[in-house]
């Protein structure tokens, strides 16, 4: 495997000692004079609270010593033009921000596409600051700025970039700027935890600094965390003027597909800085998702009047058609930035990963492998190329419509259940969807969480089971979970449900839509599969703690709190069920087609379910409560205050206390009222576990095997539940459900030899051949420490089953291994008896 060498890692720690010493030298030392004038830290003041009329005004009153910042001022309201004619009339004047005028200058041109000019004029800064002395805060943060500029193509001077900003800050201990703008750069360049050092260090001095507090809201939504939220309402707050917090949320209404808010937020930005390219560009993309076919033309004619070559306006096109899941769009957009920018590591990025997304697995590598020369800092890049080379090594087994890629150790072992699974599910959906793929379905499993979510975002840490691409699935591997924490099986067929539900829309499916229709679906293949109700889920309905049907996207993309995402899931899962069971499959169909057609959510409801989406949500509203009503009952407050105290939990309490007490007969009654209560709750810690054990310990098999295949036939990974039920099913002889449960036990975790021999050995004697042959396969396949009698044990079922040929084979093997082995040969012998 060849070596990736990332880039150094951006980072303070490498030159904070020569920080701190000058910082302790500048505190001890005579008093400077103030790095800027009191007149630019008021014009600095007016614009970090968004007054920027009072701002502009107070830099055009401040004569020389604000000129340059009046060009700052004016860059931030978007007038180029006249801000370009301030930043020259500051450097004529040799004003004290000079230099900041001269790299404003420089950034002025790349934005308008004129790398040439924006390069010699950074590079004039830089080759000054290198030579130069006694630079004051201000100076250091516009070399800083002027580094950032060539770091596009040099990646010394991203280091030399940080190392300008915290000269800022050695220079003048208060300078807010240079931690703000290092901040800006570390996150930039993927190191997320230093970036929140420096805007929290900035928030020290400032703690209602807008920028800061918009900092820390990126860095948020860059780990995933929706906590991010909060920091974000401060900074509008804070400055309700502040363009790329404008943005931020505008972006996050996109992607939640709240096309109107996204739009209207997106206005408000542009009505602050009308030359902002993201601004137009997420103008452009709301435009092109909905089919605007004229906004997205204003949009364009906008974004090339700022830039010729616009690149970054087709590259956000490209971001907002992949959140949409529209990835082959994606490619194609960010191919067009490409023609304009060959070397936006952006663009190239978007193309790679989603290259990798359609199973162009050497076109992807390649053009990641291109961006990553460009920029070595990007973490995603580097980790998906990285888990690229490990992929390389997996095994792959191709059979029907599949494409299996699986670690070698795990392969053979996992294929054996999922290709008959996804065979099988392949025929349902495609009849259910009235869809065929256009070519082999590709499933990546990973036997590493970490490597699973590489694969998915490009970072550790996400939170998913699994993931459809469309063509492209990926998921964890059983071996990566703790036995019981997920069912493989129906993640697989979850997975696959979206993309039948992705591509008979055009993948043009609302999240909520396609994420419930998935869920569903797991229901509908077993009973056990799909979610289960809880009484938080029920309690969070009952508190208006979950969306609307019509709001029900930001529940999956904007939750308010940690649970609400699964919430959705189960929420979205209930809304398809009350579709198909009040319209029927066609309904579910039909929408499909007309968000193929470009329809969006309200026109989709007129048109398949004759209602507006408000009245839809009364009519589901109705339904969740007379579906749930025993839940919801169970689970209603008893104080008005608190869902903790309800019927439920006051019954389980007390039948908790009396078993505590030894009082059995009053606990098992008292467990019956609570599993009357609320029926549908049959998790690990309903009434009727409780109960099956209880009843297990009296030795009542027939009530402990009544309580306890409740769960199992509600719970996708009860494992001990399982076992119990099994345990019980052998003791009362029951084959048949002995089977039953066998098999949902290895759905749950595969690896236990114990179960498939235990399935073996019962198919075997209720004549279940082709199981017993599958489940020697499988002890086969787990690499048993006695791989000789397994190979026997196979044969036998072979011969069973009459596969006989395939049988004698195997018998040869092991005997030219080991020419003793008495059971091989006489099973050899008893074949050629045969006559076979």
């Amino acid at each position: 495997m060849r070596t990736r060498t990332r880039f150094a890692w951006l980072s303070v720690s490498a030159i904070a000692p020569l920080v701190f010493s000058v910082a302790v030298c500048a505190q001890n030392a005579p008093a400077t004079p103030a790095a800027i004038t009191a007149q630019n830290r008021r014009v600095v003041a007016l614009a970090d609270s968004g007054k920027l009329d009072e701002a502009e005004r107070a830099a055009r009153n401040g004569g020389a010593a604000t000129t340059a910042m009046l060009g700052e001022i004016l860059t931030l309201r978007g007038k180029l033009t006249a801000a370009d004619s301030a930043y020259e009339a500051a450097i004529k004047a040799n004003s004290p921000n000079a230099r900041t005028a001269q790299v404003g200058l420089a950034e002025l041109a790349m934005r308008r596409g004129d790398r040439v000019d924006a390069f010699r004029r950074a590079s004039a800064l830089t080759t000054a600051y290198e030579q130069g002395r006694n630079w004051n805060a201000a100076d250091h943060v516009a070399a800083g700025r002027a580094y950032v500029l060539l770091g596009a193509t040099d990646k010394q001077a991203v280091h030399d970039a940080l190392a300008a900003f915290d000269g800022a800050v050695s220079a003048d201990i208060t300078n807010l700027e240079g931690r703000l703008r290092a901040g800006d750069l570390l996150l930039d360049k993927y190191n997320a935890p230093d970036a929140k050092a420096s805007y929290q260090d900035a928030l020290k001095l400032s703690p209602e600094n807008s920028r800061a507090l918009l900092g820390l809201a990126r860095v948020a939504d860059f780990a995933g965390d929706n906590k991010g939220a909060a920091n974000l309402k401060a900074a509008l707050a804070a400055n309700p003027s502040l363009t790329p917090a404008i943005l931020l949320q505008a972006r996050s209404f996109l992607e939640a597909e709240a096309y109107d808010s996204a739009k209207i937020t997106t206005r408000r930005a542009l009505a602050v800085d009308s030359s902002s390219m993201t601004g137009w560009a997420l103008i452009g993309a709301n435009a092109w998702v909905t089919g605007d076919s004229a906004e997205y033309r204003r949009a364009k004619a906008a974004a090339e009047k700022l830039n010729p070559k616009p690149s970054e306006f087709y590259a956000e096109l490209a971001d907002a058609a992949v959140r949409q899941r529209r990835y082959a769009d994606g490619v194609r957009l960010a191919k067009q930035a490409l023609l304009l920018d060959s070397n936006s590591t952006r663009a190239l990025g978007l193309v790679g990963t989603n290259e990798l997304r359609e199973a162009k697995m050497e076109e992807g590598r390649a053009t990641l492998e291109r961006a990553f020369a460009i920029d070595p800092f990007n973490l995603w890049h580097k980790n998906t190329l990285d888990l690229l080379d490990k992929v390389s090594a997996y095994q792959i087994t191709d059979k029907g419509h599949f494409r299996i890629v699986a670690p070698p150790k795990e392969a053979a072992l996992l294929s054996i259940y999922l290709l008959p699974l996804l065979e099988q599910a392949y025929d349902q959906f495609s009849t259910r969807y009235n869809y065929k793929t256009a070519g082999t379905v590709r499933l990546e499993i990973y036997s590493r969480h970490a490597d699973f979510s590489v694969r998915t975002v490009g970072l550790t840490g996400l939170g998913a089971l699994g993931v459809s691409f469309g063509p492209v699935l990926a998921m964890d591997a059983p071996s990566s979970r703790e036995r019981g924490e997920f069912n493989w099986g129906a993640t697989a067929w979850h997975e696959l449900a979206h993309t039948f539900t992705l591509g008979s829309s055009d993948n043009r499916v609302p999240r909520w839509l396609s994420e419930g229709l998935s869920v569903a679906e797991e229901r509908r293949a077993h009973a056990e599969w799909g979610f289960d109700v809880t009484p938080e889920f029920l309690r969070a309905y009952a508190d208006s703690m979950l969306r609307p049907v019509s709001q029900m996207n930001e529940g999956f993309v904007k939750p308010r709190y940690e649970a609400e995402t699964i919430y959705s899931y189960d929420l979205a899962s209930t809304v398809c069920e009350m579709i198909e069971s009040q319209y029927g499959q066609a309904a579910i169909v039909a929408m499909l087609r007309a968000y193929k057609d470009g329809l969006e959510t309200p026109a989709v409801f007129e048109k398949v379910f004759k209602v507006k989406p408000d009245v839809f949500d009364k009519q589901f509203d109705l339904y969740f409560r007379k579906r749930f009503a025993l839940g919801l009952k169970a689970t209603a407050s008893l104080d008005g205050k608190s869902g903790e105290q309800n019927p439920l939990s006051v019954a389980m309490k007390a039948a908790s206390a009396d078993l505590q007490a030894g009082r059995i007969d009053s606990a098992i009654a008292g467990f019956m009222r609570a599993e009357q209560m609320f029926p549908e709750f049959l998790g690990p810690a309903s009434a009727a576990w409780q109960l099956a054990n209880l009843y297990k310990v009296r030795n009542n098999s027939a009530a402990a095997l009544a309580q306890v295949s409740e769960i199992t036939t509600h719970d996708a990974t009860a494992w001990e539940a399982n076992v119990m039920e099994a345990d019980l099913r052998e003791k009362m002889a029951d084959t048949t459900g002995l089977k039953r449960v066998l098999e949902r036990m290895i759905w749950i975790y595969p690896y236990e030899q114990s179960v498939h021999t235990r399935l073996a050995a019962v198919s075997r004697k209720t004549s279940d051949f082709k199981t017993a042959i599958r489940e020697r396969r499988a002890i086969l396949a787990l690499d048993p420490s006695d791989k000789l009698d397994a190979q026997y044990e196979l044969a036998r079922a072979l011969v069973d089953g009459g596969e006989v040929a395939e049988a004698r084979r195997l018998l040869l093997g092991v005997l030219e291994l080991s020419p003793s082995f008495e059971k091989a040969g006489a099973l050899l012998l008893e074949i050629k008896n045969r006559g076979n």
